[in-house]
């Protein structure tokens, strides 16, 4: 079943790095710059293949992913709605947070830049909400998870590891700072 599940993650990150590839080894069209880029991005949307931009967007087909990767079980399934509710609650929230942040920086045409003070406070108000969220989510992954076979939890330990997984959920070369 590892193997399985292994393979099927390679194909699609190879699935979803060609597109990537393709971008990056075709040169923009001369003259046209990054308003080139931009009508592909459009054209590739009118056949599909739009990029999520939302966390709202990209919820359901994660959630799904990962149901059918942890298979599962009738019995399983009040923990797991629980869990899948705060994860769309959580993407509905978070598309809430990204378009008042958009609508934000619209309407204010000075931008002035913060102080040393204003960014440190507005990193404490964002780590506190942060782990508001963290603890949400703790509060129905852990039912799941007990709830899991020993088979389950493996995968399940690597699906919810985060974005990438390897980095303990965030990290990489920004050292884990961004939005949630």
């Amino acid at each position: 079943m590892n193997k399985l599940l292994m393979t099927t993650l390679v194909a699609a990150g190879f699935a979803a790095a060609a597109p990537l590839a393709i971008a990056q080894a075709s040169p923009p069209a001369s003259g046209q710059g990054q308003h080139a880029q931009h009508g592909q991005r459009g054209h590739h949307a009118e056949h599909g293949k739009k990029a999520f931009r939302m966390p709202g967007e990209r919820v359901e087909a994660r959630l799904a992913y990962m149901k059918t990767a942890l298979k599962i079980t009738d019995a399983q399934s009040p923990q797991w709605d629980a869990y899948a509710g705060v994860m769309r609650k959580q993407a509905k929230e978070a598309d809430a947070r990204i378009q008042a942040h958009r609508e934000q920086r619209a309407a204010n045409s000075e931008r002035r830049r913060l102080t040393a003070i204003e960014r440190l406070e507005l990193r404490q108000q964002f780590m506190a909400q942060a782990s508001e969220r963290i603890g949400e989510r703790l509060a129905a992954q852990k039912p799941l998870y007990a709830a899991l076979s020993p088979e389950q939890q493996q995968i399940a330990d690597r699906l919810f590891a985060g974005r990438g997984g390897k980095h303990g959920g965030r990290g990489g070369r920004h050292g884990g700072h961004g939005r949630a």
